[in-house]
């Protein structure tokens, strides 16, 4: 089961890692490795949120977004993007735009790509943290049977029952955001990059549950009860859905990485690899039914998932290393899976049995 869930992962970093020590020695090399590693940090909320999504999904649409997916997610999300968003934010043509990308350069010589991507930061920032926040504040919001801090998570619950409190928390945030920590002459971008996160986020979160409702799914009888699992544009948008959120996620560590190393395509090597990892990391969960068995750690990660919107927001005009960012999600998601096991032991010598059921405790 490991093997062949994480074999194309395994595989993939034997390639790149050997490529980059032919290509470009041991320092190449190394920093491929570092940027695996975190890619794999800062991304590893990512995983166990894209797998309680991608478990409502087919098998089919499973393959898809392992196979189509990641090809998406490292040459799209991690190459082609930041080259996109650089020629819209800085108005250069995009030939120019990878004339600078190969020729490289310091971010802080103006000009470079780097310096170009790094002064689009506050419209990542602004589209990534309200894209995150909306999944955030819509999950906390939402009414469960299972709780973890249910100290804060059940009020926040009873008051998630006034239509679109998410949007109305979120636009607030935004606001406060563009006045007190955009840039001089940035605030409009800020504003209009986080308008399209929200907007973004509703659309494709909102057309995934149309059709999702309107029928276009199967169900399947699991040993934790009825899994639904979406087919045809229900299983579409989820798929969507799902790449957006990729792309949120990879947007401060594209950012970061010029810190380590000016050479694009080193960066979308070891940020791509990682990627594969993450989506190893996805089906992993789904096909062991990790979330069913320690049922905290979607909480963990969707806490993670919280705190880096706003420390999306918060760089904006602070520079937040990318360490810490990385500390708190796998801090978050380490929290919960202790939980989860203490919470399992628990009902365990209660009753005699492992738990594999949603109960609150």
């Amino acid at each position: 089961m490991i093997l062949k869930t994480f074999g194309w992962s395994l595989a993939v970093t034997v390639v790149a890692l050997a490529g980059s020590l032919l290509l470009g020695g041991t320092t190449a090399l190394a920093i491929v490795a570092i940027l695996i590693v975190l890619e794999i940090s800062l991304s590893f909320d990512n995983a166990v949120v894209n797998a309680t999504i991608l478990k409502k999904m087919n098998e089919f649409w499973q393959k898809i977004f392992l196979t189509v997916g990641v090809l998406i997610a490292v040459f799209g999300m991690r190459l082609l993007f930041p080259l996109v968003l650089v020629s819209i934010t800085a108005s250069i043509n995009p030939v120019e735009v990878v004339r600078l990308a190969i020729d490289g350069g310091s971010v802080d010589q103006p000009g470079t790509y780097a310096n170009l991507l790094t002064d689009a930061h506050p419209a990542i920032a602004g589209f990534g943290g309200m894209f995150l926040g909306m999944l955030f504040l819509d999950w906390l919001f939402e009414e469960r049977e299972t709780t973890w801090l249910s100290w804060l998570e059940r009020p926040l619950q009873r008051i998630g029952s006034l239509d679109q409190l998410s949007v109305v928390v979120a636009g607030i945030a935004l606001v406060v955001a563009a006045l007190t920590l955009a840039p001089d002459g940035k605030q409009s971008t800020v504003m209009i990059a986080g308008l399209l996160g929200i907007v973004t986020y509703l659309l494709v979160n909102g057309l995934g549950s149309l059709f999702e409702e309107g029928g276009s799914t199967e169900g399947e009888e699991s040993g934790t009860g009825e899994i639904v699992r979406a087919s045809g544009k229900a299983a579409f948008f989820l798929f969507l859905y799902l790449e957006v959120l990729d792309a949120s996620f990879s947007f401060d560590g594209v950012v970061g990485a010029f810190a380590i190393s000016q050479d694009i395509f080193v960066i979308a090597t070891g940020l791509g690899v990682g990627a594969f990892w993450i989506r190893s990391l996805t089906v992993y969960l789904v096909r062991q039914g990790t979330l069913d068995d320690y049922v905290y750690l979607e909480h963990g990660a969707h806490w993670a998932i919280g705190a880096l919107a706003v420390l999306l927001l918060v760089t904006i005009e602070y520079k937040v290393p990318e360490v810490i960012t990385g500390l708190i999600g796998v801090g978050f998601i380490g929290a919960a899976f202790l939980n989860s096991v203490m919470r399992n032991r628990r009902v365990a010598a209660t009753t005699g049995e492992t738990p594999h059921v949603h109960a609150d405790v």
